[in-house]
């Protein structure tokens, strides 16, 4: 703006210069010079047109997450928020596909022993953290140890690695005490807990406590500083990432942030939420109460569907260590009571999202069956009763933890408490947000002191594909939050790595399946599928498991 006002300036100046060299009339010079000031002060606006056009070109993603985001540390969670948010932050060494294959990511080229004992990795040029540095093998092995402690498949894969370790700044090299067929599907599994890279200084914090710096190497960067838990997260575009060349599929390929900024806006109002949609204050909504759907999908500006084809599974969980559920016995009493139908008919309700499924594993899966689901296939709350009376029930109190916020989890846990109470259980249900569950749930405390007796919750069906999953753990010191203790189903676990064929996958998932109905590790609510909705200005959706914010635009 600066430069067309002094050009304008020094036009005039030349004017009268040569009028007056010229001779030439004073009225043609007034003339000339009204002109060019005319000109002069038109050019001001359009030069500051200019500029506030360069502002408005930034593209801008505004995004409602299906959750607030207040835990950062996508290990020492399992929350699907948490994972979203590593994903938009941090890099992984191999990434899974559209057809679950795991393909390489931050690795460059790999190789393994005859043996199948050794495997040497090596980083591809250009990985960058967010603060400049460089991606390096001593990173990738202090990541890996921490994911290692909390994760399902990262405690299987290291119960075999006798040896982890950077032999320089590129290259990282595994030792294993025997050959384990799982090695690039558990550092390249696609959801929770995901192996995401950190700096070494960040990943050498205690896996069981909460990370501090958020230095990632991702294609986008978190500002910290703009984060406000409860309404807003902000991540801009990390201009130094180098994304792949190979065509982007599911988690893998080419990630390239098409937009400059990405908003995460939280509304704890699912309608309220719907509305800033159809206003165009919003452009992706990642998970819409079903109810709304459909009307959502009545606006022509507005694309609804389902994106994950494998959907998810839901879970009644149950804290072991504490009574009443520490008895085995009143934990499949308390399943006998559960009717999927009508857990689904409540919270999905519409039945085209939505099937019963009485497997661990997600129906129209490899490994699904029904061993042992006898115990939930009927919903008999009259069986319940008469079991739970068999049991010496005391009239503990039960305190279920019910999310408000995600409308699913919500009628979940009420569904629960009633059929519990007809059951003959004394039964509190203890109204909060999806995130302070998700720290409450990691106590384990009794009740009394900040403990938990029950939560609802689902996993995606890529979470529990096969025995490995962490909801499936059967070590109480180092499992998922419940905390059930079964060495048989260790046992059965640890064998599936080893297996060769898929006959022999599916018996021992069957001995897997087996083992958690006959515990009652959880109660399984089937299966349902939840759409996504957006603004039809929005290109490039991944389909996936998993909402991933790069290779999308706006328009």
């Amino acid at each position: 703006m600066i430069k067309a006002v002094n050009f304008s300036i020094f036009r005039m100046t030349k004017i009268v210069k040569y009028s007056l060299l010229n001779n030439m009339g004073v009225n043609t010079m007034k003339t000339k010079l009204k002109n060019y000031f005319l000109s002069a002060i038109f050019s001001i606006p359009l030069a500051f047109g200019f500029m506030v056009q360069g502002a408005v070109a930034e593209k801008v993603m505004r995004v409602i997450p299906h959750a607030d985001l207040k835990n950062l540390d996508p290990i020492w969670t399992t929350a699907y928020i948490s994972r979203n948010h590593g994903y938009m932050v941090y890099d992984t060494l191999f990434a899974m596909d559209e057809d679950f294959k795991p393909q390489p990511q931050m690795v460059e080229s790999w190789n393994t022993s005859s043996d199948g004992k050794t495997w040497t990795f090596v980083l591809r040029d250009g990985l960058k953290f967010h603060d400049g540095n460089p991606v390096t093998g001593d990173d990738v092995v202090a990541s890996l140890e921490r994911w290692g402690k909390r994760d399902g498949m990262g405690q299987q894969l290291f119960n075999v690695i006798t040896k982890l370790e950077a032999t320089d700044s590129k290259t990282v090299v595994m030792e294993l005490s025997e050959a384990y067929g799982l090695v690039l599907e558990s550092i390249g599994k696609i959801s929770s807990n995901v192996p995401f890279i950190m700096p070494k200084r960040v990943a050498e914090t205690d896996p069981f406590e909460q990370i501090t710096d958020y230095t990632g190497s991702g294609p986008f960067k978190f500002e910290a500083d703009q984060w406000v838990p409860g309404s807003k997260v902000v991540y801009t575009k990390f201009k130094d990432y180098v994304p792949r060349s190979e065509p982007v599929s599911a988690a893998a390929g080419g990630k390239r942030a098409l937009v400059d900024k990405v908003i995460w806006q939280y509304f704890p109002d699912n309608t309220t939420a719907m509305n800033a949609l159809i206003a165009g204050e919003i452009d992706f909504f990642e998970q819409p109460a079903p109810d709304l759907a459909p009307l959502m999908a009545k606006d022509p500006n507005i694309t609804v569907e389902v994106n994950d084809p494998l959907g998810n599974i839901g879970f009644a969980r149950f804290n072991h260590l504490l009574p009443p559920f520490d008895d085995v016995e009143v934990r499949r009493a308390a399943m006998m009571a559960m009717k999927q139908e009508d857990y689904l008919a409540s919270a999905i309700g519409d039945p085209q999202f939505w099937k019963t499924c009485y497997s661990v594993f997600p129906c129209g899966t490899p490994l699904a069956n029904d061993v042992g689901s006898d115990i939930m296939a009927t919903g008999d709350i009259n069986a319940a009763k008469a079991a739970l009376a068999k049991t010496g029930y005391d009239g503990t109190e039960v305190l279920i933890m019910q999310p408000t916020d995600i409308p699913v989890l919500s009628a979940f846990s009420l569904v629960t408490a009633e059929k519990l109470r007809k059951a003959g259980f004394k039964v509190n249900v203890e109204a909060m947000d999806w995130s302070t569950l998700t720290s409450r749930r990691a106590l384990r405390d009794p009740v009394g002191k900040g403990g938990w007796n029950m939560f609802h919750t689902w996993w995606i069906g890529a979470d529990v594909i096969d025995p490995m999953a962490i909801a499936f753990s059967g070590d109480p010191a180092a499992g998922w939050f419940g905390w059930p203790e079964d060495a048989e189903l260790e046992k059965a676990r640890s064998a599936f790595p080893k297996a060769t064929t898929l006959a022999e996958k599916q018996e021992i998932a069957k001995r897997v399946q087996e083992r958690l109905w006959a515990i009652g590790a959880s109660g399984e609510l089937g299966q349902f599928f939840t759409p996504v909705a957006y603004r039809n200005n929005v290109k490039g959706l991944i389909k996936s498991p998993v909402q991933f914010f790069w290779n999308m635009s706006v328009e």
